[in-house]
């Protein structure tokens, strides 16, 4: 699914950034007495140095929190004026109630719908073209998108491919009709046929929990790593493409590429192929290792602060997760609220 939105009529775009990560840091040092690995094989292939871990008694509704009021507060809006909050996340505080229900209610957004958005590392993009359709439809004026993760929860701290990669925060955004720039247009995707490559087999209705499933360790994250290295280099690069020449827009045309922070072989890739230079490409997973649908709200909070990303800045946004999913977004960097 590619659209190029740009000609739409209202103006609807990001008014506020806000962004949370746990104190606990574990370093790569750290790892080399847990696993069978070292600092140098971590950064060679991956170009994470460390990641942040949440409390024992730390859930993805507590880490949107401190994002979300610093999203408002950036944007200039009370809780209340909410119409709509969306947590885009694979490790909910649990199936249900929504997270977002728990986030809205200890926000105050009385007023607001909520709900949990699972495309895995992809969520915050989905999560962001629903906010854009919501706002530009006029259904809502006002709409809080946040991607939370505890990922630390259900690593399999054994497993050397996949311990070494994820890490635990939130970010989180106030989308809004806005004066000037705003979204130019979205790219969105699924290819089912590879959702075993990256997954939790068990705990949902085909694999219900049960003491074989929990021996067999079938509730932490599974992954095939070369099949999603592959699948994640392709598109990360054909979606970005595709989305681009949907709204007419060159390489010349993005001041900022912030690419979800998987895995920086896979960044680099994508970077090159499109003809990005470094100068441009917002990276964090150094810092942060693969937030997941974090990922992204916490480098454009972080973009932000450090003066990357300003009023009138081209934008490109790019996310690849398990399911398969993917998506893509092209914007303009807002200029002030409607």
């Amino acid at each position: 699914m590619k659209a190029n939105v740009s000609g739409n009529g209202t103006r609807v775009g990001i008014a506020g950034v806000g962004v949370y990560v746990p104190e606990r840091v574990l370093t790569n040092a750290e790892l080399e007495r847990m696993v069978d690995t070292s600092d140098e094989w971590i950064t060679d292939r991956t170009g994470i140095k460390e990641r942040r871990i949440a409390a024992e008694d730390e859930a993805a509704s507590d880490m949107a929190l401190p994002a979300a009021r610093q999203a408002l507060e950036s944007a200039g809006v009370d809780a209340g004026e909410l119409d709509m909050v969306i947590v885009a996340t694979s490790t909910p505080d649990m199936l249900f109630p929504a997270t977002a229900t728990v986030v809205a209610e200890q926000l105050g957004a009385n007023r607001a719908a909520a709900y949990d958005l699972l495309a895995a590392c992809s969520g915050f993009i989905y999560g962001l073209s629903q906010a854009y359709g919501s706002v530009s439809s006029g259904v809502s004026r006002k709409v809080l998108v946040i991607g939370s993760e505890a990922l630390s929860k259900i690593v399999n701290w054994e497993d050397r491919g996949t311990c070494i990669l994820f890490g635990d925060g939130a970010g989180a955004v106030v989308v809004e009709a806005v004066d000037g720039g705003g979204f130019l247009g979205f790219e969105l995707g699924a290819d089912g046929s590879g959702g075993g490559d990256l997954c939790i087999a068990a705990g949902g209705s085909r694999n219900p929990t049960t003491e074989q499933t929990v021996a067999d360790e079938l509730h932490l994250i599974q992954m095939r790593g070369p099949e999603v290295f592959r699948f994640a280099t392709r598109v990360m690069v054909s979606s970005a493409a595709g989305l681009l020449e949907e709204c007419g827009a060159a390489v010349d045309d993005v001041d900022l590429y912030v690419p979800h922070q998987a895995n920086k072989r896979i960044i680099d890739h994508a970077a090159r192929n499109l003809g990005l230079p470094p100068e441009k490409i917002f990276l964090n997973i150094h810092r942060y290792g693969n937030t997941s649908a974090a990922s992204i709200p916490i480098a454009l909070a972080e973009a932000v602060a450090e003066g990357a990303l300003t009023a009138g800045k081209r934008v490109l946004m790019t996310a690849v997760g398990g399911g398969f999913t993917w998506g893509s977004v092209y914007m303009t960097w807002s200029e002030g609220r409607a």
